[in-house]
């Protein structure tokens, strides 16, 4: 009878405190810094991690299944992309440099050399540009149609870039530094700094939200949202901890997610500020989370050098009616065996058991 007590309980408070299990992905042998979605493609939707052991992975986004490493870096890599379509990547690391990579094949398609460690970089929406930015003070544009050119430089940028990201359809730069608080906005044609919005930190996350509307951000203890147009303050929330990064949920815009030093993922009412959940897993500080592009699950990176999927827990009431959308047809995109297959088809696969008895002399590690 007792047993019988105990387990009930057990499976009161677990339902209760709606506890989550989530997939854990491992295969980086360092911390890992940064984490991209591509959008969803005919293939499916896919997830590329960076690791201070300088060999980004690509995973198929829904499930976390390891597809392939790019390998060539020669130190750490903090940060990484992929195109709209999921046919390029794209890294920047401590080794100087930032490279274009197939990622159907995991060869390097250029390699674009820097004078100092490269923190930043993002295709522009049409893929055909590649922003970069780090420790140089310097934000450049790739042209890869033109891939031998001289890139352009925008205006030297008053510190060293830690985020890079495009808006306006790519007539708008939006960066953060490692060294000072706000996001400065820099208009493309004149390559002049038009808008800065204002945070007592440095930035450590910056989001353009899936339909345009919001700006993300995550400097010290807060989290602050921004109108992407007017790029007034819509709404900012004071953290229970440092937080290094945040996500706003990218179909409904209900909720959002913010992790950092204290290991755990909080999950937080956008309209309210109200935690409504608080996932516990890593061991140690969460550096980087994003939602999926569907919002059914989110991923977190962190320096225990684990990636862990998460699925969109149990809704609230006043989200009643985005549950039926999110757990039917319109919100989870199905991948199958034959479309993955496509991606890892003719790929450079990695040993990572040989990658994690190398030792990498590493440049510029934080």
């Amino acid at each position: 009878m007792g047993f019988m007590l105990t387990l009930f309980f057990f499976f009161f408070f677990l339902d209760k405190k709606r506890v989550a299990i989530p997939l854990v992905c491992h295969g980086h042998s360092r911390p890992v810094v940064d984490l991209f979605y591509s959008p969803v493609t005919p293939d499916g939707f896919f997830l590329i991690s960076a690791s201070k052991d300088s060999n980004p992975m690509l995973r198929n986004g829904e499930n976390g299944d390891w597809i392939g490493t790019f390998e060539g870096h020669k130190g750490a890599v903090w940060s990484c992309c992929l195109d709209t379509n999921a046919l390029r990547a794209a890294t920047g690391s401590a080794d100087f440099s930032a490279k274009v990579w197939d990622a159907l094949t995991g060869d390097v398609l250029h390699s674009f050399e820097h004078k100092h460690i490269v923190r930043a970089c993002s295709f522009s929406e049409d893929t055909h540009l590649l922003l970069t930015g780090g420790l140089e003070k310097v934000l450049r544009i790739y042209d890869l149609n033109r891939p031998d050119a001289p890139p352009r430089e925008v205006d030297k940028s008053p510190g060293s870039v830690r985020t890079v990201t495009w808006l306006h359809s790519d007539q708008t730069i939006l960066s953060s530094c490692t060294d000072m608080g706000g996001v400065r906005l820099w208009d493309v044609r004149s390559g002049q700094i038009v808008q800065t919005l204002e945070t007592k930190s440095s930035v450590t996350s910056a989001e353009v939200s899936q339909d345009g509307r919001y700006i993300t951000t995550a400097d010290g203890s807060t989290v602050k949202f921004w109108d992407a147009n007017h790029f007034g303050l819509v709404k900012s929330y004071n953290m229970p901890c440092t937080v290094e990064s945040a996500s706003l949920e990218p179909k409904y815009g209900m909720k959002f997610i913010a992790g950092g030093e204290d290991m755990w993922i909080h999950v937080f009412d956008f309209h309210t500020g109200d935690e409504i959940a608080c996932n516990k897993g890593h061991h140690g500080p969460v550096h980087c989370l994003r939602f999926a592009p569907g919002g059914e699950s989110y991923a977190s990176g962190s320096e225990d050098g684990t990636i862990r999927i998460w699925q969109t827990g149990p809704l609230t009431h006043d989200d009643s009616d985005e549950s039926a959308l999110v757990n039917g047809s319109i919100g989870k995109v199905k991948v199958s065996a034959d479309e993955v297959s496509r991606k890892i088809e003719g790929f450079n696969i990695a040993d990572e058991g040989k990658a994690r008895e190398k030792e990498k002399e590493e440049t510029g590690n934080e």
